[in-house]
């Protein structure tokens, strides 16, 4: 039965991808590098070490470079998102309809501890979130499903009572690989990419669940 609702939080509940883009980017640019647009999407919901492993490696750069790069992304997408990112479409509708249900609540990302502390004080959403879990300090962030599965234990829940809420595809399948089920609210331009067919059910924002669609998931 399911009891229990898991969320990312990037790109999710809060409009930040386009921030963590924004100091990627300039991050690679110090290395002259130039990251697309379809780039930077193909590796959305990385960890940020594993984030800027996997574009060292693409681009040829000295990973010598790499804690101190990590370092410095993380500290400017905090900042940015602190300053400029925007709650999603149906944050509070989404969280206030499964506390409404009795739904056990949590949060896993790849992002750092300190970020989400400060994207859930800045929501405003801390007397709905139950439990907190980030990739930061696992051997591997999505698609690997660790994250997913500290969480689930964090609120004493097994993979098959949980449902997890994905913006990205390396989220989905980190949400597959824990057994879970996996309702995906992919970016606008995404939306009809043919990988989300893996997922249980996708949307095209928040504010679109409801109970028939929770009854079909379970």
């Amino acid at each position: 039965m399911l009891n229990t609702v898991i969320f990312d939080m990037d790109g999710l509940l809060i409009d930040s991808e386009p921030l963590w883009e924004e100091a990627g980017k300039e991050l690679l640019q110090r290395f002259n590098v130039q990251l697309t647009p379809q780039q930077y999407h193909s590796s959305t919901g990385l960890g940020t070490s594993t984030w800027i492993e996997h574009w060292f490696n693409h681009f040829n750069i000295d990973q010598a470079h790499a804690a101190d790069a990590a370092t410095s992304i993380v500290a400017s997408a905090i900042q940015k998102i602190e300053a400029r990112a925007l709650p999603m479409p149906g944050v509070g509708y989404i969280l206030g309809f499964f506390k409404q249900r009795g739904f056990k609540i949590g949060l896993a990302s790849s992002s750092p501890m300190r970020l989400i502390d400060s994207v859930v004080r800045k929501l405003g959403i801390d007397a709905y979130i139950e439990a907190k879990a980030s990739a930061e300090h696992l051997p591997y962030s999505k698609p690997h499903p660790q994250v997913f599965l500290d969480c689930a234990a964090s609120l004493g829940s097994a993979p098959q009572q949980c449902i997890c809420f994905e913006d990205s595809f390396n989220g989905m399948i980190a949400a597959k690989a824990a057994r879970m089920k996996c309702v995906v609210v992919p970016a606008y331009a995404q939306q009809q990419d043919s990988r989300w067919a893996a997922a249980d059910l996708k949307l095209s924002s928040l504010q679109n669940f409801n109970d028939l669609l929770l009854h079909s998931l379970g």
